[in-house]
């Protein structure tokens, strides 16, 4: 099968089956195809209509039998309830070992970890997943290195994300890693999503509202605020960690930043609560204390005032539930 595109084009090749999660395959489509830079392809087991796990079809290009695994740049594997059953499709596993091997790299969405596990390609790797998946992973590919704390995992050609929506994280990531920041950082514009730090390194996010620094000292100061959220951030110990005066940080910072240093580090703060409330069961007043709110109380009364609701409501709202996908 040849595939249309722009001459320079990447091909980006997204594999779906029977039961596939649409977010793991739409909102990473999003991604690159909003670049500009890539031709995006859907391939399933046939061509034709494959109906994912809520019921939408969604319309495969090519089947495995259609499209000759040469010429693929990166292979990105969805994730989906669907895919213990497609780990039995012996031919399409081997179709994804076999476009792997001649790939640039390789990706998975949330539980997609298991389709590459299932075609040997993650073993002595380190890789994450959707975390109710962790002990599965763990328990069937005991020569992989499951790590669920991160949203996604480089090691090597390999990139491994968490839960749906962590696909959109690691597509700017691979999006930043060819093309640059800028690009990534327009794209997450242009799509109103938050850009994040390398996800093996936290799994906090930098909203959209953030500017980025644009010089060393400044960006020494962001940064450690970005590592560790919970650390105590004075306007003293950012500009021991920048360089400059306290009354020099606080000027170039709010130039920069477009916020001054407390607001920002408050800000990060509440975004750090945001995820940890709709990805964990920690309790309120334990995550203030870990994130440098000091009291649960405090927590409350700064979480509505940036997010409208309680901290326990946001919980109630956006905490998945149900068996992982």
């Amino acid at each position: 099968m040849t595939v249309p595109g722009q001459p320079g084009d990447m091909l980006v090749a997204f594999v779906v089956y029977g039961g596939f999660q649409v977010l793991d395959l739409t909102g990473p489509h999003e991604v690159f195809r909003s670049t500009g830079r890539y031709e995006c392809l859907v391939v399933g087991p046939e061509a034709g209509p494959v109906a994912a796990s809520g019921g939408l079809s969604v319309h495969a290009e090519a089947g495995i039998d259609d499209l000759e695994p040469a010429g693929i740049d990166t292979l990105v594997v969805a994730g989906g309830v669907g895919v213990d059953r497609a780990r039995k499709d012996a031919g399409l596993v081997g179709w994804v070992a076999e476009a792997a091997m001649g790939a640039r790299r390789v990706a998975s969405v949330c539980s997609g970890a298991l389709l590459l596990a299932q075609a040997g390609l993650l073993d002595g790797r380190r890789v994450t997943t959707h975390w109710g998946r962790e002990s599965q992973l763990r328990e069937e590919f005991p020569g992989v290195g499951v790590d669920c704390d991160p949203i996604f995992i480089r090691d090597g050609r390999v990139w491994t994300s968490a839960g749906v929506t962590a696909g959109m994280d690691l597509a700017l990531a691979l999006v930043e890693d060819d093309h640059g920041r800028d690009v990534a950082h327009a794209v997450a514009r242009e799509l109103v999503m938050f850009l994040r730090r390398p996800g093996s390194q936290s799994q906090f996010s930098v909203p959209l509202w953030s500017a980025q620094p644009a010089t060393d000292p400044v960006r020494a100061a962001v940064s450690s605020v970005q590592a560790d959220p919970g650390a105590r951030h004075t306007i003293a110990d950012l500009a021991g960690r920048s360089g400059l005066s306290t009354r020099h940080l606080q000027r170039r910072f709010t130039a920069e930043m477009g916020v001054p240093p407390a607001v920002y580090v408050e800000r990060v703060r509440v975004e750090a609560a945001r995820r940890a409330l709709a990805e964990g069961d920690e309790p309120v007043e334990a995550l203030a204390r870990r994130l440098g709110f000091g009291t649960g109380e405090t927590l409350r009364r700064t979480f509505h005032r940036h997010v409208g609701v309680a901290p326990s409501d946001y919980r109630d709202r956006f905490k998945g539930e149900g068996k992982p996908a």
